[in-house]
């Protein structure tokens, strides 16, 4: 899929400065992309408004938080009906040591990725979370050593 057209480059400016630090003021934002504050202040409405922006946090180091410890657990459920994978991603979701959820394709159904403070936590979690379940056919579970990611994103194709 070709990018929107309605992204402007100073709307690919705008966006790469916030992924950058979202903390910037609107003043700081128009005066590094050379617009009036109230134009900037309007573009990134409509960015939000539009679904380009989809939010603001703050990245938290998990390491920090006693939780130094990173898995990825894949999962395969049956029977696979819509309310059980529903069931399944909430149940992972109400759990704190859940980062985050992906219902994918391929030999699996879920990949689960959790934060811990130890190795034994990560067991702890998978049985009495993921493998405990009746629906839970197939469970294998990779320690992540180290995570490098994109901070910036940016269209594919757009000059």
């Amino acid at each position: 899929m070709a990018p929107s057209a309605n992204l402007s480059s100073i709307d690919l400016q705008l966006i790469a400065l916030l992924q950058k630090d979202a903390r910037r003021t609107n003043k700081d934002l128009a005066e590094a992309v050379g617009i009036a504050q109230s134009t900037c202040l309007e573009r990134i409405r409509r960015l939000r408004d539009s679904g380009v922006i989809t939010g603001w946090h703050a990245e938290v180091d998990l390491e920090a938080i006693g939780r130094p410890i990173r898995a990825m657990i894949s999962v395969r459920l049956r029977p696979k009906t819509t309310q059980s994978v529903r069931d399944f991603q909430q149940d992972m979701l109400a759990a704190p040591e859940t980062l985050a959820v992906w219902i994918v394709s391929g030999d699996d159904d879920f990949i689960v990725e959790i934060g811990a403070p130890d190795v034994g936590a990560v067991r702890d979690f998978v049985f009495g979370h993921v493998t405990g379940r009746s629906d839970v056919v197939d469970a294998s579970t990779s320690i992540v050593y180290e995570q490098v990611r994109v901070t910036q994103i940016t269209p594919l194709g757009f000059t």
